[in-house]
């Protein structure tokens, strides 16, 4: 299909654009930017005067709970809610039912995500054999069979003699390894963050030492075995820094967070809304507002949803009892953009944190909009205000503290591959 998008602001921050542009798209690609010569007869005009036109959105942790958990979401209602929120690509974790660690579950996951057809699904394979941390994965078929990275989830490994042998692994054949991390013994049974707001509220606490002391240990074997790490949700200052001072030694290591980290702190839990139980935990102002200076200075490199749909019944569940977990892909662009508005980024270093960065991470080549190039695209009005409601929401869950709020920002059109797979009615 031929498309005609005309008169968009077009944000490409890949290729340093930002401008008042036409864009046309033949055959699912990007043919031209700007003034396009000789004829071209377009299938479909999308009109874009007073909204931005950038890469479709890259989300680097997006569970979808199909195979296992199809009572909390499937393949195909995540993939629509990634579409209505510009999302194009998104990874997701290996912590299904079967655990993601054959070629089997891979394929079955990818054949549903292309049934579905809205949204690239790139699976992260598991690190070890159903996660359980003792025995190494066949990482190499995983990939062959389309895993695009590996990964144990927030499961442990707790046998550093295996997660070397691991990283020697992925080295050998040039593997990236994802890394969630939580020391086990210091996160059981803790809820929030250690510090002042859980000792007034009674909670159990997760000490900031629980990331940064299993972030350590990954740091040191990745440097002794040349592996690529990249570090998922990371909610503390001082494990960024350590990210950053291992990069500058010239460890092949890489960072992002999510974007509730970000915006909230741990102070959001006085009413014990199970809403803003997640794990990690909101950390307190200070780690909250020095990530977003860690995310100004390029030592996070990318913003992602960590979207994870629970059922209604275990979020109702007293604070403590209550499954960790908000959902996110619809959320994610508008929520973004509140770091703009705070003065954190501009709205081109948010659109790229959002896209090109976690592009060059994952080893992608989406995530621009170079000539040439696929044709993953979002399109949003940064003024229009909506909100997420049971009407708007198309995931199958509603865990968020941000449902029935105001939201600023709202996609208007997605397309991916040149197909449109949302437009807002």
């Amino acid at each position: 299909m031929k498309i005609h998008i005309r008169g968009g602001r077009v944000i490409d921050p890949a290729n340093q654009i930002d401008a008042i542009q036409d864009l046309y798209i033949d055959n699912g690609r990007v043919l031209a930017l700007g003034q396009l010569s000789g004829g071209f007869q377009a299938d479909k005009v999308i009109a874009a005067e007073g909204l931005v036109v950038c890469p479709g959105l890259i989300d680097l942790q997006a569970s979808l709970r199909e195979p296992g958990f199809t009572q909390k979401g499937t393949i195909k209602t995540e993939s629509a809610a990634a579409a209505a929120g510009g999302v194009t690509s998104l990874c997701c974790p290996p912590d299904t039912l079967p655990v993601l660690d054959t070629p089997a579950v891979a394929q079955l996951i990818q054949d549903r995500a292309g049934q579905a057809g809205t949204t690239r699904v790139l699976p992260l394979g598991a690190l070890t054999k159903g996660l359980e941390g003792e025995q190494l994965s066949n990482m190499v078929s995983l990939k062959e069979a389309g895993c695009i990275a590996f990964s144990n989830a927030r499961k442990p490994i707790a046998n550093n003699l295996t997660l070397m042998r691991c990283m020697e692994y992925a080295a050998t054949y040039d593997l990236l390894i994802v890394v969630q991390s939580q020391d086990q013994a210091l996160t059981d049974g803790g809820v929030a963050h250690e510090g002042r707001t859980a000792s007034k509220l009674g909670l159990p606490g997760i000490p900031a030492a629980a990331e940064t002391l299993d972030v350590a240990r990954y740091l040191v074997l990745a440097e002794h075995t040349g592996a690529r790490i990249h570090f998922g949700q990371l909610t503390t200052v001082r494990a960024v820094q350590m990210v950053s001072a291992a990069k500058e030694r010239g460890v092949k290591v890489s960072a992002d967070t999510a974007i509730q980290y970000l915006l909230l702190n741990d102070e959001y839990l006085a009413d014990f809304d199970s809403a803003y139980h997640v794990i990690p935990p909101l950390r307190d102002s200070v780690d909250q507002q020095g990530l977003g200076k860690e995310l100004k200075n390029g030592a996070i490199q990318a913003i992602c949803s960590d979207h994870q749909p629970q059922d209604a019944a275990e979020k109702e569940a007293p604070f403590g009892a209550a499954v960790a977990g908000m959902i996110g892909l619809q959320t994610l662009l508008p929520l973004s953009l509140k770091l703009v508005s705070e003065g954190v980024l501009s709205l081109s270093e948010v659109i790229a944190k959002l896209t090109i960065e976690p592009a060059r991470i994952l080893g992608l080549s989406q995530g621009q909009l170079a000539s040439g190039a696929d044709a993953d695209i979002c399109i949003f009005d940064p003024q229009s205000e909506w909100v997420l409601n049971q009407e708007s929401s198309l995931s199958l869950a509603r865990n968020t503290p941000f449902f029935g709020q105001p939201l600023l920002g709202q996609v208007c059109y997605t397309l991916k591959a040149g197909e449109l797979v949302f437009e807002k009615l």
